[in-house]
């Protein structure tokens, strides 16, 4: 064969992950350490997605997500660099998790990460209210056990089914009469469902998490999130940002050879000779042909009809018609003078708020890396619908925007005694920039929320109907987050080297 005739034809891998947020960066260094050739493709000019960053002048800030799970001893995080012998990046455990102002004129609700500690803060808070959370945590002890035993959901295939079957025992057999139930439905069962102010904290908590109020979150999921902050568990602060979370991953993908090609927006997927092609179009414009036997995708399952076109098979195209819209979010990165910040502020907050919604408040911590000495980045987020953003003109966009940052920062006044005078540099994202930043469909930042109907075996499996194509990310079980989407992308990986008779990594008989 001539050279000009090799130069021509596709190139090839064994497996191309398409997205390189915290999933598409595990699933591809897994899929490495397993000797696989691996590329991962990602569209942006870094990666991390919705958990990158950017930087304005000497301040650094966190683009979505602003904290992480599952770093403690036996989290996933932990679990999975053990695997692909990284160290983890250095963090430090929240404490507390989160302080939840309710403005109500009660004290705010501290998040304390000591469980005797968060007991009593519980009792004083919310008197009577402790059936519901001795309710939450039996349910928690059960899903966590089940979890650890790597089950799949939902299973498509009777592969999946006996991982299922086998992580299940006698308390998962019992929870498992709550699955179509929500977390309103527990505070019913444990006669609480009268106290409006636990009604309203657990409406601000689950939203972050879930995407969903009390009403529409599933109970199994939202009584593990809840107990999240707590011993032995935790949330993390990142020292740096939450970059080094995807530097460790990188690297990782690094030293097993696997391939990260930034500036590649996959256009399509075609099925072809057994397997795939991928047609790339390049930073440069160019456009390149990739031809892989499967493919990881990362991104939002709505960009699926346009990726795959007649390919899609009809019955999977209307079940993704049905999908509901996720979140957008709206969000203020501001830096001020750490002294005009309150005494002992802690790093993550939440505002019951009227304009434009409540507001999730992260600080940094002194000497973290996100801003000078003295000084502190603050970032503040709205959950908002995303479609209305992208639409209307550009005056109507700009006032609706200013409108938003007046309201952020009332809020902000309000929580942390910051007036207009006192920011160093503030700008305001919409789910406008969401779209540039991500390329994600009217830029959504979250999953399709945990409701009853569409959490665990009643969500979108990882397994597609397409041979070789899989599915990780906050669409896919067990949700958003750093840790969720983890695990989605070690399911999706366990799934693909099941299929090729290779080991399991993180196999629960075999976790080395």
């Amino acid at each position: 064969m001539s050279q000009a005739a090799a130069a021509s034809l596709p190139e090839r891998t064994d497996v191309a992950v398409v997205g390189a947020g915290i999933a598409g960066l595990t699933a591809a260094a897994l899929l490495a350490r397993a000797g696989l050739q691996v590329e991962l493709l990602e569209a942006h000019q870094q990666s991390g997605g919705c958990a990158g960053t950017f930087r304005r002048r000497e301040w650094i800030f966190d683009v979505g997500a602003t904290q992480v799970a599952g770093l403690e001893e036996g989290g996933i995080h932990r679990r999975l660099f053990a695997h692909l012998g990284v160290a983890p990046p250095p963090a430090e455990p929240l404490d507390p998790g989160c302080v939840v102002d309710l403005a109500d004129g009660h004290p705010p609700v501290r998040l304390h990460r000591d469980r005797r500690a968060w007991r009593d803060e519980r009792a004083r808070q919310f008197p009577g209210s402790e059936r519901f959370w001795r309710l939450c945590e039996t349910i928690h002890t059960a899903s966590w056990r089940f979890a650890a035993r790597q089950p799949v959901l939902p299973p498509r295939s009777l592969w999946d089914l006996g991982q299922l079957l086998g992580a299940l025992d006698p308390a998962v057999l019992a929870s498992g009469l709550l699955t179509t139930a929500s977390i309103a439905d527990l505070l019913r069962l444990s006669g609480c469902s009268g106290d409006r102010r636990l009604r309203r904290f657990l409406d601000l908590q689950l939203r972050l998490y879930s995407q969903e109020p009390a009403d529409r979150t599933a109970a199994l999921y939202g009584a593990t999130v809840l107990q999240t902050v707590q011993e032995p568990l935790g949330l993390w602060h990142l020292q740096g940002s939450m970059q080094s979370l995807c530097e460790r991953l990188e690297q990782a993908l690094a030293q097993e050879r696997g391939q990260l090609r930034l500036q590649q927006r996959v256009t399509a997927l075609r099925v072809e000779n057994g397997g795939w092609r991928l047609t790339i179009e390049s930073g440069d414009q160019r456009e390149r042909i990739l031809q892989a036997r499967e493919v990881v995708l990362t991104l939002p399952p709505q960009t699926l009809p346009a990726l795959l076109g007649e390919e899609l098979p009809e019955g999977y195209r209307r079940r993704l018609d049905t999908l509901p819209e996720p979140s957008g979010a709206v969000v203020f990165y501001g830096a001020v003078e750490r002294a005009d910040l309150p005494p002992e502020c802690p790093g993550h907050l939440q505002l019951d708020w009227d304009a434009p919604g409540p507001l999730f408040v992260s600080v940094s911590r002194e000497g973290d890396g996100r801003a000078p000495q003295g000084q502190a980045t603050v970032i503040a987020s709205v959950f908002s619908p995303a479609r209305p953003w992208l639409e209307g003109d550009a005056s109507g966009y700009r006032q609706r925007k200013a409108e938003a940052r007046r309201g952020i920062e009332a809020g902000l006044e309000r929580l942390l005694g910051l007036g207009p005078e006192r920011w160093l540099h503030g700008e305001l994202a919409t789910p406008r920039g969401w779209a540039r930043w991500t390329g994600r469909p009217w830029g959504y930042v979250g999953g399709l929320g945990q409701h009853p109907l569409r959490f665990g075996p009643f969500g979108l499996a990882s397994r597609t109907p397409l041979r070789g194509l899989w599915l990780c990310g906050d669409s896919i079980h067990p949700g958003e987050g750093t840790a969720g989407v983890s695990l989605s992308a070690l399911i999706a990986v366990r799934q693909l080297l099941q299929g090729r008779g290779l080991p399991l990594p993180l196999d629960p008989e075999d976790d080395n």
